[in-house]
């Protein structure tokens, strides 16, 4: 298998690339500009963009390694999906494992090493079948219409007390997805083997990314919560599928513009002590007198029906200096269609000055801050509060 190894917005080595290998790298992963070498047939140069993960597409397997490192991603991941626990990140510390796909088959494999070692968790399952002896109720209206006159078998609706639960399903479908991907860690297809064997009573069931169902935890369940959480973060950001014709493709890929965005408005209705409904993600406000346009700002802050902050987050580098005219505007026009003094912009960089944009012939003022994502995650959360002490100031001059 052809091997290609890239980091975030950095140009690659020159690859060799035939047209259908350029091709399906164009249609499965847009984000990846793909330059020709002048005077070198065949001979490319790759720059991701934003999108990181593992993608494996007809014989060619991409590896695009995020800036942030490998554990500091996954654990943002984490966190965005409100799953993160503070002294649970070294789950993803394995330094022998370079690429994603095997650190989350040897974090599985931990977490439900953990998880199953008080035994699988079962809960009760609704069924319906027929049979030979009277359990549960008895379906006269399915027993009339599909064997009247014949007494045996009975349509029934029963309980069954089954480890074939949602949250072993969940597990056993993140194990599977990550078995389609290739690992080059001996030990981390172990692990995926075992957890494979002691879920072999559990349907292995097929979830879509748009459709991956959430577990309610309680004191029965708590000790599944860091492996369903783990699950459900492999099958919402990874794929198994016919791609094109016979070509297969199967990988984790992660969007840092949507994750950024996502992490930020978690780790901030955590530091403020608010909630979704407060705090809000991406609500669809009215520009125009008509509402025939509309804006969808990143945050917003409501107090009943009237909005008092309104913020963007940016995933991209930028210099303090030259913040680009196209993302001012964009802050300008939400903080004047809600009638807002100003706006806030967070950028994900490295630490930077604060800026201030005092606008002309306005009383609007925009602010920029940058969140710096390196270090542990409890360092990049202590920086979150800067951002919130921000958002409190901005709050009491809109009041």
């Amino acid at each position: 298998m052809k091997q290609i190894n890239l980091q975030e917005y950095h140009d690659s080595k020159q690859a060799l690339l035939t047209v259908s290998d350029r091709d399906l790298i164009n249609d499965a992963l847009p984000s990846v500009s793909i330059e020709p070498v002048k005077g070198k047939g065949n001979t490319f140069i790759l720059r991701p963009g934003s999108t990181v993960g593992a993608l494996e597409i007809g014989d060619m397997s991409v590896l695009i390694e995020p800036k942030i490192g490998i554990p500091q991603l996954l654990s943002l991941a984490c966190y965005a999906l409100g799953l993160y626990k503070p002294q649970a990140q070294k789950l993803f510390d394995f330094q022998k494992a370079q690429a994603i796909p095997d650190v989350l088959a040897l974090a599985l494999f931990e977490a439900a090493r953990r998880a199953f070692g008080r035994g699988l968790l079962r809960g009760y399952l609704t069924e319906e079948d027929a049979l030979h002896t009277v359990r549960g109720r008895i379906r006269f209206d399915e027993q009339i219409r599909r064997r009247y006159g014949i007494p045996l078998p009975i349509e029934l609706r029963f309980d069954e007390f089954t480890e074939d639960i949602l949250a072993n399903r969940l597990v056993k479908a993140a194990m599977a997805r990550l078995r389609h991907m290739t690992l080059r860690s001996s030990e981390a297809r172990r692990g995926l083997g075992w957890i494979a064997a002691t879920l072999e009573n559990v349907s292995l069931l097929e979830f879509r990314r748009r459709n991956v169902p959430e577990v309610r935890f309680d004191r029965l369940n708590e000790h599944y919560r860091d492996v369903v959480g783990l699950a459900r973060l492999i099958l919402l950001h990874s794929e198994f599928e016919s791609f094109r014709g016979d070509v297969r493709a199967s990988g984790f890929l992660i969007n840092m513009d949507k994750l950024f965005q996502e992490f930020v408005t978690q780790a901030l209705r955590e530091e403020l002590g608010v909630s979704a409904a407060t705090l809000q993600s991406e609500k669809k406000v009215p520009f125009d007198l008509d509402s025939s346009v509309k804006l969808e700002p990143d945050l917003t802050w409501w107090d009943g029906r009237k909005c008092t902050f309104v913020g963007d987050a940016k995933y991209k580098r930028i210099d303090v200096k030259s913040v680009p005219n196209a993302d001012l505007y964009q802050i300008l026009a939400y903080a004047t269609a809600l009638d807002l003094p100003g706006g806030l912009l967070i950028y994900a960089q490295g630490e930077a000055e604060a800026a201030t944009y005092k606008i002309r012939h306005t009383c609007k003022q925009l602010e920029v801050v940058s969140l710096d994502l390196t270090g542990s995650l409890d360092n990049v959360l202590d920086r979150v509060k800067d951002i919130a002490c921000k958002i409190k100031s901005l709050r009491k001059e809109a009041a």
